[in-house]
């Protein structure tokens, strides 16, 4: 195990796996994967085998694969080590286990208990509860309330210096922005604490008023523009047509009053109904304040108002936008007074400085868990020791019960249809389900490799039932296949059913073709009696019927009279070859027939379970699988058990419900060998035979001898 790094990777079984899918602790995958990539790679695993070995007094406590380390194998020469055992013990003695001699996973799984008692951790999160004060404590708390918090290791939520900063930079400059108000306050705010309602009471209609006033001046200008300033009737005549309310926005639109030259803006009557609220609470909160009690508003007047505003607006508008305004100016100046940020800055560097400490503690449950689980993942990355050892090894997520099988390879898939791609050349025959657990809503999907029996029965939309790691049960339910062969045995049967399905398929879609072909003639009879019906009642006589094509038949029967007696010729031939043939060779040939049948789809099976490839299937997860990963036939059939009946049992074949039959298949093959025999006996196959060599041979031409010459 330590001279890893020295062997050569190309004679690794894998050089990469997922951190997830795997039957493996995850927090153990997540302390090796040291880039956080999601992936094992070999250099991490590498690191990960030389940090543990260094750690260790003796490597060989790794083999061991135990959830407890005694203090006593932990490697105390080098500092990281001295550091390590002391934080081994101060974990224990928090726990109130100061005299244990043995340190479990149990007692480092949950962090934030270690750390619930100690007030600094190291990871320069602070929170309100480590400090020294009540003041700091509530500054700590208003700074979590503006800027959110950070999680802490002991379960707490505190706040980091990047937060501490933010906070107080951005109240700085909130408190600086509000004291620039004070040398002047009675020209910033010549209404006072009224002068911020105001200001958006002005606001509010301060385009619109403007707005009035321009169109005032351009009618001012030129009589003619009165008219389209205020709108033309048409618009208004439209308006009438609808249902209208005091905030429509085509009302909104219209000028805030009547447009004419030099008039001055009405405050209360010839309003636009849609702006009157508004203007309104300008006449309330604005003019009559500044001005007086007015009824309307000249342009001089409003710009009088403009001016006494604009000091505010200006000083509004560059107010800062920060999250901290929701303390108010009173709270933050509070803060901003005392020596709260100093002091929480200080306190944060206390809990960085103890990084190095609370390393050591996050590292004794690394080395506890390396200890444990380090060997398990190498037997199943360097080699496959535990897979080809028949143990479940990490990437086996339980067993699949389904067509009296049950399936050990079972591997989870993210994405059946990718994951299919990439294992259709593993050369195995897989079925992939979709897990449902219905008490938990929990939803999965696997790769289950068949590896015995056949595949006659199994088809997408199968259900059956998935056991995890764990024990518990899914549902499952087949939605699809990627074919191979399973085995020679199936190999063998399996032309006959390939023909058997086809002659099926084809008697089919003869009956269905029949069947179509009648209902279009009885469709076709219906119309045309319609036809028939129709011209009677017109009085226009029906068209004939076309004439029998008598020649036509005559040369259909003909041919098919041929295509018989040909197809007969040859069972003949067949049947009197195989008769000719002396009592023991007619068992050899008919043997013969069927290896003849068989023997190419055996092969070919033969040489696919050869060449199976687990490789593959890993591939399609994410594995980088580096060898030629077999599966070769007893270690196949060894992952798929087909069900046998237990020992000392029987099976009973008495079916007290069985059908009445008759064995005619039985009586047909009697009646034949019978009739075979005695068309032997009686001479007719020998007369058949001599006529099919004679037809079969080619005419011998004698020429006629030659007349006499003349004498």
């Amino acid at each position: 195990m330590l001279a890893l790094a020295e062997l050569d990777q190309k004679l690794w079984v894998a050089l990469a796996c997922p951190t997830d899918g795997l039957e493996f602790d995850k927090k153990t995958l997540d302390l090796i994967d040291s880039d956080s990539d999601g992936r094992i790679r070999a250099p991490e695993l590498l690191a990960a085998v030389k940090w543990a070995g260094a750690m260790l007094k003796d490597a060989g406590t790794i083999i061991k694969g135990s959830s407890g380390l005694a203090l006593s194998a932990i490697n105390a020469d080098s500092d990281e080590g001295k550091q390590l055992l002391k934080s081994a013990r101060q974990i224990l003695k928090d726990l109130g286990k100061k005299d244990a001699k043995e340190i479990t996973i149990d007692d480092t799984a949950d962090t934030a208990k270690i750390f619930s008692k100690t007030r600094f951790n190291g990871d320069g999160v602070l929170p309100a509860a480590s400090a020294d004060d009540e003041a700091t404590t509530k500054v700590i708390e208003d700074i979590i309330a503006c800027l959110g918090s950070a999680p802490d290791r002991s379960g707490l939520v505190g706040v980091t210096q990047e937060k501490v900063d933010l906070f107080f930079t951005e109240a700085a400059a909130l408190a600086d922005w509000s004291k620039a108000a004070e040398p002047d306050a009675t020209t910033l705010a010549p209404l006072g604490d009224a002068t911020g309602a105001a200001a958006e009471a002005f606001g509010a209609v301060k385009a619109k008023v403007g707005d009035y006033f321009a169109r005032c001046r351009l009618a001012a200008f030129d009589p003619r523009a009165a008219g389209p300033l205020n709108r033309e009737e048409a618009e208004y005549t439209a308006l009438a047509t609808r249902v209208l309310s005091t905030g429509a926005e085509e009302v909104k639109a219209f000028p805030l009053a009547k447009v004419e030259a030099g008039k001055a803006l009405p405050l209360d009557v010839g309003v636009n109904p849609a702006w009157a609220a508004a203007i309104t609470r300008l006449r309330v909160e604005v003019v009559t304040p500044l001005l007086g009690d007015l009824s309307a508003l000249t342009e001089g007047q409003w710009d009088t108002v403009a001016a006494r505003l604009a000091p505010f607006e200006a000083w509004t508008a560059a107010k800062p936008v920060t999250t901290v305004e929701a303390l108010g100016i009173t709270r933050l100046r509070e803060i901003l007074a005392t020596e709260a940020r100093t002091t929480i800055t200080d306190l944060v560097a206390r809990d960085s400085a103890l990084e190095p400490e609370a390393s050591a503690i996050l590292s004794v449950d690394k080395l506890i868990r390396y200890n444990r689980d380090l060997y398990t993942l190498l037997t199943n990355f360097v080699s496959f020791s535990a897979f080809y050892g028949r143990k479940k090894a990490v990437f086996q997520s339980g067993t699949l019960y389904l067509d009296g099988r049950s399936c050990d390879f079972c591997v989870k898939v993210a994405d059946a249809a990718a994951h299919s791609a990439a294992a259709a050349s593993s050369g195995t025959y897989l079925a992939y389900c979709d897990l449902t657990r219905k008490a938990t809503g929990e939803k999965m999907a696997i790769a289950a490799a068949f590896t015995g029996g056949d595949s006659d029965e199994l088809a997408i939309g199968r259900n059956g039932i998935f056991y995890d790691r764990r024990g518990h049960d899914w549902d499952a339910t087949i939605t699809r296949l990627v074919e191979h062969p399973i085995s020679v045995g199936q190999a063998f049967w399996l032309p006959y059913k390939r023909i058997g399905k086809l002659i099926g398929e084809q008697i089919n879609k003869f009956a269905a073709s029949r069947d179509k072909a009648a209902q279009e003639r009885t469709s076709a009879g219906v119309a045309d009696g319609t036809k028939v019906a129709e011209a009677a009642h017109t009085a226009v006589a029906a068209p004939a019927p076309a004439p029998f094509d008598i020649a036509r038949f005559v040369g259909i029967f003909a041919g098919i009279g041929i295509a018989i007696g040909a197809i007969g010729s040859v069972l003949l031939a067949i049947a009197s070859g195989f008769l000719s043939l002396k009592a023991w060779q007619m068992p050899m040939a008919m043997l013969a027939v069927v290896l003849l049948i068989s023997a190419p789809s055996m092969f070919l099976a033969y040489l696919r379970l050869r060449t199976r490839n687990i490789g593959p299937i890993l591939n399609g997860n994410g594995w980088a699988v580096n060898a030629r990963a077999k599966l070769n036939v007893p270690f196949g059939r060894s992952l798929t058990a087909v069900a046998t009946l237990p020992d000392g049992s029987e099976r009973s074949m008495d079916d007290p419900f069985a059908e009445k039959t008759r064995p005619w298949g039985v009586y047909a093959l009697l009646f034949l060998v019978a009739a075979g025999a005695a068309a032997w006996k009686l001479g007719y196959v020998a007369t058949w035979t001599a006529e099919l060599k004679s037809a079969s041979s080619p005419a011998v031409v004698v020429p006629a001898p030659s007349a006499a010459p003349a004498k």
